[in-house]
C-alpha cells in the first residue's frame, strides 16, 4: 500500500484510520512527504504522538482527531491518501469512499490495506478455523477476556463484510467515488487485500 502511494511522488499524504501512526511513519520514511494521520480514537492518537516523537518526526508527521465520513480538509488538498482496516467499520462504504476521494487531487493515488476472506476453498477453510478458534484462544492466552472478545469478533466481521460487499462490488464503489484504474492484489494466501487507484 505504501509503495503504491509513493508512486505519485507525493508531497503531502493523508493516512486515514492512522491508529498509532505506524503507516503514517512508513509513508514519511518511504516518500519523504509531509504526512497527516487522522483517527477518531484519542487514545490511539496519543500513542501515535509518542511514536512520532520517538522517531524524531514531529513537524513532518502530524495527527488529527476526526471522522472519515466528514474530513476537516479542503477539496483536492492531498497528493495521496491511504487507509487501513476502515471500510468494515463504516455504515456506508460508498459515502466514505466519496469523502476520501474528495480530498485527493486529480491524478493522486488512493490506496488501502484490508483483511480479506481467502477465496480458494482450502485456504478459506484454514482461515475460518484460525479466525474462529485459534485467534480467540490466542487472544485469551495472551491478553485475557478482552482479547478473547476481539479474537471472536474479527473473523465473523470480515466474513459479514464480504457477504455484503464482495470484491467486485468494492471495486464498483471505488469507481463510483471517482477513482479510476482501480486494481486489487490479494496477499497472505488471500487473507489480505491491497487496493489502489488514481483520483479521476
Amino acid at each position: 500500500m505504501v509503495r503504491k502511494a509513493a508512486e505519485c511522488s507525493p508531497a503531502l499524504v493523508l493516512d486515514v484510520a492512522t491508529g498509532t501512526a505506524g503507516v503514517a511513519l512508513q509513508l514519511r520514511s518511504r516518500t519523504g512527504a509531509r504526512v497527516v494521520g487522522l483517527d477518531l480514537t484519542e487514545a490511539m492518537l496519543r500513542e501515535g504522538q509518542a511514536r512520532i516523537a520517538d522517531a524524531g518526526e514531529q513537524g513532518r508527521v502530524s495527527l488529527v482527531l476526526g471522522n472519515a465520513d466528514d474530513l476537516p480538509f479542503e477539496d483536492s488538498a492531498f497528493d495521496a491518501l491511504c487507509f487501513t482496516y476502515l471500510l468494515r467499520y463504516v455504515p456506508d462504504p460508498a459515502r466514505t469512499l466519496g469523502e476520501l476521494a474528495r480530498v485527493v487531487r486529480p491524478g493522486g493515488v488512493i490506496a488501502s490495506l484490508e483483511f480479506m476472506r481467502p477465496p480458494k476453498p482450502l485456504w478459506h477453510g484454514l482461515w475460518w478455523l484460525y479466525t474462529r478458534a485459534l485467534l480467540p484462544l490466542g487472544g485469551l492466552a495472551g491478553g485475557g477476556k478482552a482479547w478473547f472478545s476481539v479474537g471472536r469478533f474479527l473473523g465473523p466481521n470480515i466474513s459479514d463484510h464480504y457477504e455484503r460487499y464482495p470484491l467486485e462490488r468494492i471495486v464498483e464503489i471505488w469507481e463510483g467515488a471517482g477513482v479510476e484504474h482501480v486494481e486489487a492484489m490479494l496477499m497472505s494466501l488471500g487473507g489480505g487485500l491491497v487496493m489502489w487507484g488514481r483520483r479521476a
